[in-house]
């Protein structure tokens, strides 16, 4: 962390001159652009001195927040292959989406294949046939969704995807909270 430069940058975004943050900190003009520069360290004191005449504190100073990432190659995706009831493959979209408020995967399908059966839950589920043909499978209750279409359901019952074709199907099925 360059803490002479972001010492700078809060100077800057508040409007002060180095003179007007010597000023309120009663430090001098020389001492700050040295901090700075980094040519010069203050103490943790007059660290947390200027960083009050500056709006802050010492933690939301140091929290540096990693910068959050916004698109996902296919190298970032983790597949499970082969599953002997899917009879294809799931694919999370985004890395450790279990942390996010949603989480996407596309679900790959043979024929005969289904996905594991989901416990009833508080969770919102949105799905959209990419390829193919699949039961959305409710209870007891089969709903037949065609490529093209998509459901939203707030699953009260198990339920699961199941391929209702003799070719592969795809879904693109999300989910939030997570729960896939």
């Amino acid at each position: 962390m360059d803490i002479g430069e972001k010492l700078r940058q809060l100077r800057l975004q508040r409007g002060l001159t180095q003179e007007e943050l010597a000023d309120r900190c009663e430090l001098s003009k020389g001492f700050i652009s040295q901090v700075e520069r980094n040519l010069a360290s203050p103490s943790i004191a007059t660290l947390t001195d200027l960083l009050e005449c500056l709006g802050s504190s010492l933690p939301s100073f140091f929290n540096e927040k990693q910068e959050q990432k916004i698109v996902f190659a296919p190298q970032d995706m983790f597949e499970k292959l082969d599953d002997e009831d899917l009879c294809g493959s799931i694919t999370w979209l985004v890395p450790d989406a279990q942390k996010n408020d949603m989480e996407p995967i596309l679900v790959d399908m043979a024929e005969g294949g289904h996905t594991a059966p989901l416990p009833p839950s508080e969770a919102e589920e949105f799905g959209y046939v990419l390829s193919g043909s699949i039961f959305l499978v409710m209870g007891e209750k089969k709903i037949r969704v065609k490529t093209g279409y998509s459901f939203c359901i707030h699953p009260k019952v198990t339920h699961y995807l199941m391929n209702a074709g003799k070719t592969r199907a795809k879904v693109l099925w999300i989910s939030t909270p997570p729960s896939f």
